[in-house]
């Protein structure tokens, strides 16, 4: 393995399994699917991210729907191979020792990409650094630097005391970022003109070795350092002015960092790509579309189907264009077995029982208020009418601890379903993980996504609900824009992203553009036109599924930043 050049893919959060909780939500997980697809491909690449012990967090709901969170304790040991390599890193002037768990993704060819888990639970680290690789985005921000200090600079010690050969670093959002400032260390070494002071730090040659992928058009999302913390926790890897000419002027910005050290950047939709180079103008930030893993998150009724009718289709996604030739029974039998299962998952957590003959949407991420998970609320007596006796409703998601508004609004949705009951049946399932949403993704009838917009980067949940044959119904956002056909692969929510008054339809424009189609176009095509319905269902798979999946995605990758030399962000225009 070592003879060989690699890609080095940074990640803070990689959601693989249900059973190693080291992901908070969708960022983990397309890191997750990423690096599966890569196996599928028989790409070069490792990973590298952090161990988290305690996980993110599991979630219990009160009857009011307050969230409680637990420890999501695990034992590496039981799923991941303790390896016998430690490196250190400097963190307020203390050596931290940083051990590496290896779990190898394998594909159904036998190729495997290696993941490498980060952990600082270490004896003869002081008690205050063993728990710095305990918990997923947990903390303060100096708790948030010492683990950016140990994914990035520690992980690629890591790699070099593993003797892995890398080409490319590919840093997955800016939580790695300072794997740069290690970088600029390992040039100057190498370099002997040492009276050119130009020449003591070799930036051209770190931004000629990484890759930088932003994930959020959110302030909160880009993490901000002051500079007196980063000097008494990082020391001083550069001269104070260099960091600041790098990384900002007020503090240490993460995402400039990136962006000043990485020849190639890119957003993760066509949209996203356009946000982020008005947010960071003047860098030529490229876009490539997330996709998620079809053998991943395909139900076992589909794939079933699938496997009958697009041989191949786990590694070659794009004979999904084929699916339009699946008889209209199975795709909608193979739909119900899914969605029964589902039901049985509802009843199984919340002891309510629902109908599969009763419309259902789904509704699922992150709960927090860009999010909107409430519009569909917001007039109730309306959606009362809309759905009295024809629909049911079906939430999940976890807000962050420290997101007070995020929790309030689950509590909101717990009210409006007591409001509700005998007329829409609504329930909030706890503990969303990688396996619950397997089942709620591929058995409901339609995804429901409401964000602000522009605030959804891409989005790769309706992703997977396309990929087993269920429609969208989304506001033009993030990957929605490019997914989009009105009525065909689903249906839009408010105005085209080209409308310059599309802002001003935030809020009622956006819900009463919702209670029209569902009541005037979506209720009846499926109640009154099953033929139309299912037709609905394969274009889902045949126009979206195809596209938009991560062996596309890493394609794109391979083809636009791993094996090409591009001019670094700040040299050229903008994109077209």
């Amino acid at each position: 393995m070592n003879s060989v050049m690699r890609i080095a893919y940074f990640t803070m959060e990689i959601g693989l399994d249900s059973r190693i909780p080291t992901y908070s939500g969708g960022l983990g997980v397309l890191a997750g699917d990423t690096i599966k697809s890569a196996a599928d491909l028989g790409l070069p690449l490792v990973a590298v991210t952090l161990l988290s012990r305690k996980g993110y967090f599991h979630q219990e709901l009160s009857a009011d729907g307050t969230q409680i969170e637990h420890p999501a304790d695990w034992d590496p040991a039981d799923h991941l191979e303790l390896l016998p390599n430690r490196i250190s890193v400097t963190i307020e002037g203390r050596k931290v020792l940083v051990q590496a768990w290896r779990y190898d993704v394998e594909s159904l060819a036998g190729t495997i990409v290696p993941v490498y888990f980060l952990d600082t639970d270490i004896e003869g680290n002081a008690a205050q650094d063993r728990s710095l690789t305990d918990h997923l985005y947990g903390g303060d921000s100096a708790y948030r630097l010492k683990q950016e200090i140990v994914l990035g600079i520690g992980g690629l010690m890591m790699l070099n005391d593993l003797g892995i050969s890398v080409y490319k670093y590919h840093l997955n959002e800016g939580h790695s970022a300072l794997l740069t400032l290690e970088l600029l260390q390992w040039y100057k070494r190498d370099i002997r003109a040492v009276w050119d002071e130009k020449l003591i730090w070799d930036i051209e040659a770190v931004r000629e070795r990484c890759i930088f992928t932003t994930h959020t058009p959110i302030e909160a999302g880009h993490d901000k350092f002051p500079y007196d913390l980063v000097e008494s926790t990082l020391g001083k890897q550069l001269p104070i002015e260099i960091l600041k000419e790098l990384g900002g002027a007020d503090h240490l910005n993460m995402t400039l960092l990136a962006l000043n050290l990485s020849n190639y950047v890119n957003g993760v939709a066509k949209k996203h790509g356009e946000v982020s180079r008005q947010m960071f103008r003047g860098y030529h930030i490229h876009s490539i579309t997330n996709g998620i893993h079809p053998y991943s998150w395909a139900c076992d009724a589909m794939k079933k189907v699938f496997d009958r009718h697009i041989p191949g289709w786990a590694n070659e996604p794009e004979l999904f264009v084929r699916a339009d030739a699946i008889p209209d029974e199975e795709i909608w039998n193979g739909h119900m077995e899914a969605k029964r299962s589902l039901l049985e998952k509802v009843r199984e957590l919340t002891g309510v029982v629902m109908s599969p003959d009763r419309f259902t949407i789904g509704f699922a991420r992150r709960a927090t208020s860009y999010k909107r998970a409430n519009l569909l609320f917001t007039d109730l007596e309306r959606l009362a009418d809309i759905g009295d006796g024809k629909l049911q409703i079906i939430y999940a998601g976890k807000a962050h601890p420290q997101d007070g508004p995020g929790k309030e609004m689950i509590k909101e949705i717990f009210r409006h379903a007591q409001s509700l009951r005998g007329r829409v049946d609504v329930v909030y399932l706890p503990g969303y993980s990688i396996e619950l949403a397997a089942v709620l993704l591929a058995g409901v009838d339609i995804w429901l996504n409401t964000p602000l917009r522009p605030m959804e980067a891409s989005g790769t949940s309706g992703m997977k609900t396309a990929l087993n044959g269920v429609p969208n119904f989304s506001v033009l956002d993030g990957w929605w824009i490019e997914g989009h056909i009105e009525g065909v692969t689903g249906w839009s929510i408010g105005p085209a992203p080209s409308d310059k008054q599309a802002a001003d339809h935030n809020g009622s424009g956006d819900a009463e553009d919702l209670y029209r189609k569902l009541a005037e176009t979506i209720l009846p095509l499926y109640y009154g036109d099953r033929a139309g319905w299912i037709k609905v269902m394969k274009n889902a798979i045949s126009k979206n599924a195809y596209y938009f999946n991560s062996h596309r995605m890493m394609r794109r990758y391979v083809t636009n930043a791993y094996i090409t030399t591009h001019q670094h962000p700040m040299d050229v225009g903008e994109d077209t």
